[in-house]
């Protein structure tokens, strides 16, 4: 989920100058290509995925260092468990980052989208760029993931028995639990957002335009 360089946003009003609609349409149309790939394609929800695993390794690191520390059986396990800590934390802190740093990135591209699209209106252009496919791709298998992230953080809890199961391993889980849940709703908020945005494009009315200094806007 690392940031990449960004078509850049249209010239405002008072300066833009295509010769005419076509080059117009042609420049929003390699925008618009470009922003849907770097938000919605398919290579950025295995990006996402990748990213959140490196996360579920780096706490199943710490977790195992809980039940280091928890259970330790000699004057080893402290030390081992601060290594397993330590290597946790080296998973975690990075991938945690890209993803916060992947969100913002994704916000920055919608907003150039909808800046791109808001310029003309191109029925027979847009309605590839509205990729039900793609919206499906990224919601179902982050449906799945959400309520299988949802379920373990409850039941794990509410089937452990004190005295037989470890804290450490109840948290574990359920930390693991959490983290697929987030995972799938990032992926579920950008899959109706990408539906919502591409229902306003094909119906949105066609807006009258004006001719100055020979561009066509």
């Amino acid at each position: 989920m690392s940031p990449r360089a960004l078509p850049p946003p249209p010239p405002p009003a008072e300066i833009q100058a295509w010769p005419d609609r076509e080059a117009l349409l042609a420049d929003r149309t390699r925008a618009m290509g470009e922003l849907l790939r770097l938000s919605i394609g398919p290579v950025r929800l295995l990006l996402l995925w990748l990213t959140a695993a490196g996360f579920a390794i780096g706490w199943a690191m710490f977790g195992a260092a809980l039940q280091m520390f928890s259970e330790a059986v000699d004057v080893f396990s402290p030390l081992f468990g601060v290594v397993a800590g330590a290597i946790g934390l080296g998973f975690m802190i990075p991938t945690g980052l890209v993803i916060g740093f992947g969100i913002a990135h994704d916000a920055e591209v919608r907003g150039r989208l909808r800046r791109w699209s808001a310029l003309a209106r191109d029925p027979a252009g847009d309605a590839r760029h509205g990729a039900p496919g793609l919206s499906l791709l990224w919601f179902l298998p982050s449906f799945l993931l959400c309520a299988y992230g949802l379920w373990l953080s409850f039941t794990v809890p509410a089937g452990a028995r004190p005295g037989e199961d470890a804290l450490a391993g109840v948290v574990l889980l359920m930390g693991l639990g959490l983290i697929l849940w987030i995972t799938g709703l990032i992926g579920i908020v950008k899959a109706v957002s990408h539906y919502r945005w591409a229902l306003r494009l094909l119906s949105r009315p066609a807006r009258p335009t004006t001719e100055r200094g020979g561009a066509h806007r």
